[in-house]
């Protein structure tokens, strides 16, 4: 199906390319290694039950989730409704 002036399957590969991205962002912040006992910022023990969980984790769970919130992409605009997401 084709939207406006845009060729077949146009639409599916800026979906599917959306997707990717977010997809290798999300790998990019998987841990890898041997997990810390302490954590790396505030030297709080680690639960256990969390090194078993997340391979590889560095951090608390407050502190975790502290990272998690500066990482965070706004949305800067609406791609569906943005005249240069339409594709020519």
């Amino acid at each position: 199906m084709a939207v406006g002036w845009s060729r077949d399957g146009d639409v599916q590969q800026q979906i599917d390319a959306s997707v990717a991205e977010a997809v290798t962002l999300a790998r990019s912040r998987l841990p890898e290694g041997e997990s810390l006992r302490h954590c790396e910022m505030c030297e709080e023990p680690i639960p256990e039950a969390r090194r078993n969980a997340v391979p590889g984790v560095r951090l608390c769970l407050a502190c975790q989730s502290a990272v998690e919130k500066q990482q965070r992409t706004p949305e800067l605009f609406n791609r569906r409704g943005s005249k240069d997401s339409q594709l020519k």
